[in-house]
């Protein structure tokens, strides 16, 4: 490593605002705990061999050959670059980079299609399409079941096993391999987010669920592409031909089975077919623009606002549902088949729990009347009115002490909950008026609500509220994160950074040297005011003096730090 290298890289540092130190890094997978005391520490440590070997890894094809072939050119390449400490502001690699590149073999090199996808035959448009509904109404139901139960994650990250059946069992996928994939998807587009070992739906999720089926397609696919890492994407914003995506980090040994699963989840949202080519109505993605909508619109069903109500309790409709109207049938009914005519069965279970949601009788009835095509049929009609008789003989509320208050006209009811085994954990005691718990009144509302009783949340003045289980992730804000993150090592090498930054510097590259015992060309300013270079072997540093094998003279030299202006490579 050159002297004047680690001088340079911990002036550029110091110069960087907090925002950009923090992200680069973040780019270098430092740890914010490190120990480093002042931004010289923090330039040795990101050009240390075992630190560039890691950012190496990382490098994409277009970055490595600029990097071999030296001076890197402007444009985004050296600005990436720049912003992971391999090249200085001039594109130019710094030693250590250089080496470390050249001691480095290749682990993957440009790859050949897969067996049999170069030979594919084109995927028509209209399979492609097919393709796209299954795939957004897939990750809609998975969105959806996850909003009623989050999903759990094993320590790998992956989605567990009992999830994974779950999904299967409800049909919001056809297979345990099609499950991984949404939920894959769902997560890169930042619509599932992991929240200790549960993955959670995001607001941006949540809002995603009650747009159209063209939209949502649309909405994730742009999503999938601007997600893509940058060594897969091209200039215009599009990405490269699906064919070279394996040799797209040279470097990293793991990233072509990372490549395989970036196509897998781009073919499962119809994004382009098994042979890497795009349908005709998706090719604008590909290039940086648009998809055509209004073509894959004609190739779609069209979506529906109205259903058939049965006598049998069942809903049938022609044709995709309109998302918001399909977000609240399913709350008040067993969806029981997944297809472009799906059927809903209503039951005494989901009428009560649509009114434990916040739906009354009367709500019920307009909703339903509104969407039929066949008016509301009277055994329907009957099981609204007896659920919604029985819905409320439980109230649940905050008392005047701050307890939990559970109420009831009838007294039979409130015994029947007192010595419910299932109902022990919320210490219900009877005080003569009702049963009080010092759980939340939330928590006791869905225990008794769980537990199959018809009751209803009301509020200190006894009025009904309505309460919504479905548990939506907070949001992140990345940038400050990563801010916040490197805050403390921030603050230190900051008040390490002083007015005599180059005396420091002069001093830790003499040490340096001295470590390396490496041949260098100080500068020394002499009593007279003249300078003059002396070439010696560094052999030690103290008491304020560089000792030295002075190679011209063969003499031992001892030279007064305080006069050193210049350290140079010999």
């Amino acid at each position: 490593m050159a002297a004047s290298d680690p001088r340079a890289l911990a002036s550029r540092l110091a110069e960087l605002d907090d925002a950009v130190l923090a992200d680069l890094f973040a780019a270098r997978h430092v740890s914010s705990s490190v120990s480093w005391s002042d931004f010289f520490d923090a330039a040795e440590a990101l050009l240390d061999a075992g630190s560039l070997a890691r950012a190496i890894t990382a490098l994409t094809r277009a970055e490595a050959d600029a990097l071999a072939a030296g001076t890197v050119p402007a444009g985004e390449v050296r600005d990436a670059l720049v912003r992971r400490a391999l090249v200085d502001a001039d594109g130019v690699p710094y030693d250590a980079v250089r080496a470390a590149l050249a001691a480095t073999t290749p682990a993957a090199r440009p790859a050949a299609p897969a067996p049999g996808a170069a030979d594919a035959p084109s995927e028509p448009d209209e399979h492609a399409a097919e393709r796209a509904f299954a795939a957004s109404a897939a990750l809609a139901d998975i969105l959806y079941a996850a909003m009623q139960t989050p999903l759990s994650r094993i320590g790998s990250g992956a989605l567990g096993a009992t999830d994974r059946r779950r999904l299967v069992e409800i049909g919001a996928a056809a297979d345990a391999d099609e499950a991984d994939e949404i939920v894959a998807i769902g997560e890169r587009v930042g619509f599932l987010t992991a929240a200790d070992r549960l993955l959670l739906v995001t607001a941006d999720g949540a809002a995603w669920l009650r747009t159209g089926t063209v939209a949502r397609w649309q909405d994730v696919a742009e999503r999938l592409r601007d997600a893509l890492p940058a060594a897969l994407r091209t200039p215009d914003g599009g990405w490269m031909p699906v064919a070279a995506w394996t040799g797209a980090h040279p470097f990293d040994a793991a990233w072509p089975a990372e490549a395989q699963r970036l196509r897998a989840l781009l073919q499962r949202w119809a994004l382009f077919g098994a042979n890497g080519e795009p349908a005709g109505w998706a090719a604008g993605l590909s290039h940086g623009g648009n998809a055509d909508i209004a073509h894959l619109q004609s190739l779609l069903p069209p979506e529906v606002d109205k259903v058939f109500l049965q006598n049998d309790l069942t809903a049938i409709a022609p044709g995709p549902l309109q998302p918001q109207l399909d977000l609240r049938l399913r709350a008040m009914t067993r969806r029981e088949s997944r297809a472009q005519a799906a059927t809903y069965r209503f039951t005494a279970e989901t009428l009560t729990a649509a009114l434990t949601a916040g739906e009354t009788a009367d709500s019920l009835r307009a909703f339903l009347q509104e969407l039929s095509l066949t008016g509301l049929p009277q055994p329907l009609a009957y099981e609204i009115e007896r659920s919604a008789s029985r819905h409320g003989a439980l109230r649940v509320g905050p008392d005047w002490s701050g307890r939990t208050r559970v109420t009831a006209d009838d007294d039979a009811l409130l015994r029947t909950v007192a010595v419910d085994q299932a109902l022990r954990p919320l210490g219900l005691v009877d005080d003569g008026e009702g049963l009080v718990s010092r759980s939340s009144a939330d928590t006791v509302f869905w225990m008794l609500a769980d537990a199959r009783y018809p009751v209803v949340a009301v509020d200190a003045d006894g009025q009904r509220r309505t309460l919504d289980r479905h548990r939506i992730a907070d949001e992140h804000t990345g940038d400050a994160a990563s801010t916040d993150r490197y805050a403390p090592l921030l603050g230190r090498l900051r008040s390490a950074h002083d007015q005599d930054a180059d005396t420091a510097w002069l001093g830790r590259e003499l040490e340096q040297a001295v470590r390396a015992r490496a041949v260098i060309v100080v500068t020394v300013a002499l009593p007279d005011g003249s300078q003059r270079e002396f070439t010696v072997e560094a052999t030690g540093i103290g008491g304020g003096r560089l000792r030295g094998r002075d190679r011209a003279a063969d003499v031992e030299r001892t030279l007064p730090v305080s006069s050193i202006s210049l350290v140079r490579p010999a």
